[in-house]
Order: structure tokens, then sequence, then C-alpha cells
């Protein structure tokens, strides 16, 4: 059997395993934890106690599962972006129209907040402090495919005429992305609105607007 090669240097080729095969539960849970703590904390201020005492474990049993925070922080984010790059890539590539395509591009974006707001809320706090950091330049590079989808998509509509070619296409996936994105913040996965609908209520925004014709 081939041997495992180590994190850092798998983020380091740009290389993302999306599938997170031969990991406990365990070890799943532990990152859940650390992305909670380092999505409210801050990833400098947590320390491996912190996470040891979260997780109800001795610190020394936290390298069992993993050699450092940085390695933690490492699987969590090439977890969480070549997961979201799979499935933006399969609506792109399965998209019958623009229009299906960023809608469908939305509605991922909501489950995923619903799904995983750990490590969403994580790299919108950290990715900005995480660019130019040695091991860490994937960061950039995935998050810059992930915005090559969402502004071919509207290209694509303006284009074809679905999308009004009159707004700039970068700034106007920045305007959703933003919006989408910081959702994090408020929603509540046990809350009044489930995500689905969210979204809906997000796209009928976009689209038709808060003026009535």
């Amino acid at each position: 059997m081939a041997a495992r090669r180590p994190a850092r240097a798998a983020a380091a080729n740009g290389e993302v395993r999306t599938g997170g095969s031969g990991r406990s539960d365990r070890r799943a849970e532990l990152l859940r934890i650390a992305a909670g703590l380092f999505a409210t904390r801050g990833y400098k201020q947590t320390t491996v106690r912190d996470i040891a005492d979260e997780a109800g474990i001795l610190s020394g049993s936290l390298y069992h599962h993993f050699s450092s925070k940085e390695e933690m922080l490492d699987e969590i984010l090439r977890d969480f972006l070549g997961r979201l790059l799979e499935r933006f890539t399969a609506i792109e590539e399965q998209g019958r129209d623009p229009k299906q395509v960023l809608d469908q591009l939305i509605e991922h974006s909501f489950a995923t907040i619903h799904e995983t707001p750990e490590a969403v809320a994580l790299y919108q706090n950290e990715s900005g402090a995480l660019s130019g950091q040695p091991g860490f330049a994937y960061v950039d590079q995935l998050g810059r495919k992930i915005e090559e989808i969402w502004i071919r998509a509207l290209t694509a509509g303006q284009k074809a005429g679905v999308f009004r070619d009159d707004v700039d296409a970068g700034m106007t996936y920045r305007f959703i992305r933003d919006t989408v994105w910081c959702a994090v913040r408020w929603y509540r996965p046990r809350g009044r609105f489930r995500h689905e609908a969210v979204a809906e209520q997000y796209l009928r925004v976009l689209y038709g607007g808060l003026v009535t014709e």
C-alpha cells in the first residue's frame, strides 16, 4: 500500500481531496469542532488545547489524529473548497441554460451554508489572511476557479439576452457572492426558514427586485 502523502505536501502542489476517504467519524468530528472554533475565535487565537477541551479529550490525544492545528486548518479548507469546486463544475457542465446554472449555483451555496456552516464561516473569516501564506496558495487558486464558473454563467446569460448587459459581470458576481455567503452569519439550520426557502426568496429579489411595477 502506498504511503499517505502529508496534507501540507499535497496542498503545496494544489491537490484537493474531495472525498475524505479513510477518515474516521471521530476525525471528521474533530475537524468540525476545530472549524467552529477557528471561525468564532480566529485561527491564531485558537489553541490545540481549546480544540481538545471542546472535544472532551486531552490535548495529547489530538495528536493521534493530526500533527498540528495547521494541518487541521489545511484539511478543512481543502475539503471545503474541493467539494465546492467539484459541485459547481458539475452544475456548469449539466446546466441547460445560464439562468438555470446561476439558480443552481446559488441554491447549492445556501445548501452548503446549511450543511457546513463552520467551514463556510472559517473560509469567510480567514481566507484573506491566508493569501500568500506558504502552503496555502491553493486557497486563492481554487477561489479563482470558482469565480470563473460564476462569471462564465453571468457572461453567457448576458450574451443570450437573459441577463442585463449594462452591468459588469465581475462586479455582479461579487455582489452575489458577498450577499449569499455572508448569510452564514444569520442563517440558522433550525430556524424559521429552511435553506431552500432562503434561496428561493433570494432569487426572487435578485431577479425581480423590491420595487413593484
